[in-house]
């Protein structure tokens, strides 16, 4: 049986919408994950979504050289966090994993406990951060796992427009992830919407060629306030044109500028995405926790979901 998302994925006439969030550091006592969980959902109170994304949050300290902005904590369990904030807000909720760190009958027990005791149903697997360091299972061998799963999860994938910009090979990555199991996929946060457009066009062409429709493109993006935040994306890889680096750092209202930019940047990509007939959702998150960032980030969820909208209700009335 389908998942409520899947069924959802499947009428490339509408958008699909989601907030983005993390797992609380592991630190935390019981009454405090009930609190954080109802400072979230009390945010989502204003807004329609379809559901929410929760990462699984890696030290990554291996990708780059540099050190780490913000310092990584461990969290409390994804799954668990995931279940909370399905139960409190009868939303779907996708999951992240990260699968090196296991072997590949670690990573089926994993599953097997994912679906049973915290309810998983959509599932985005997350390869290593880099090629360096003690990978126990590649990407392709956990889908392979996943594949002899008795569960029928939802699975989707990352893309990453900025390796698409360095090698030109993103859409051949997203092909092989949908013939692996891959329903929709979700992007790296946006702000450099022509390497994004560039990726788009590839991949409907590779689609085309295959004689395939395209599967669903999720793409995420985050509010950026503050040089301090700039800096951590562009430590996560974030590709960020200078020219929008200098408009962000030297407004007076740096948020405001970022919404700005990034409703432009899901304009142009609309533009092309919509008449290669991608189908299109959106992934709005904060990338730290400071309560301005995390307040703009609800009202650029509010600006871009209804910038997507009118513009597939525009293209259902040609």
């Amino acid at each position: 049986m389908k998942s409520e998302l899947a069924n959802k994925f499947q009428d490339p006439s509408r958008g699909v919408y989601f907030i983005g969030t993390t797992p609380p550091k592991s630190t935390l006592e019981e009454e405090q994950l009930h609190e954080v969980s109802q400072k979230l959902l009390n945010r989502l109170d204003n807004i329609e979504v379809d559901g929410l994304i929760v990462y699984d949050i890696q030290d990554e300290t291996s990708r780059i050289d540099k050190p780490r902005p913000f310092p990584f904590m461990e969290t409390h369990d994804p799954r668990a966090w995931s279940k909370r904030l399905y139960q409190a807000s009868n939303k779907p909720v996708i999951t992240y994993k990260s699968v090196s760190s296991r072997t590949p009958e670690a990573f089926s027990g994993w599953l097997s406990e994912a679906w049973e005791d915290f309810g998983i149903r959509d599932l985005v697997l997350v390869g290593s951060p880099s090629s360096d360091g003690d990978i126990k299972l590649p990407l392709p061998h956990a889908y392979e796992t996943l594949k002899a799963s008795s569960h029928p999860f939802n699975l989707g994938g990352v893309t990453i427009a900025e390796r698409h910009a360095k090698k030109g090979d993103e859409h051949l990555r997203l092909m092989k992830k949908s013939d692996s199991g891959c329903e929709f996929f979700i992007s790296q946060a946006v702000y450099n919407h022509q390497a994004t457009a560039d990726l788009v066009s590839r991949y409907a062409r590779a689609c085309k060629d295959k004689g395939e429709a395209p599967k669903r493109i999720i793409l995420t993006f985050t509010p950026c306030g503050s040089a301090k935040t700039l800096e951590f994306m562009e430590w996560l890889g974030i590709s960020v044109p200078d020219a929008t680096k200098h408009r962000i750092l030297d407004s007076e209202t740096p948020l405001n500028e970022s919404i700005k930019i990034c409703r432009n940047a899901l304009e142009q990509i609309i533009d092309v995405a919509l008449p290669l007939g991608i189908p299109l959702g959106l992934n709005i998150e904060s990338l730290t926790n400071r309560k301005e960032e995390i307040d703009a980030s609800i009202q650029l969820y509010k600006l871009l979901k209804a910038t997507l909208d009118l513009k597939l209700a525009e293209q259902g009335i040609k």
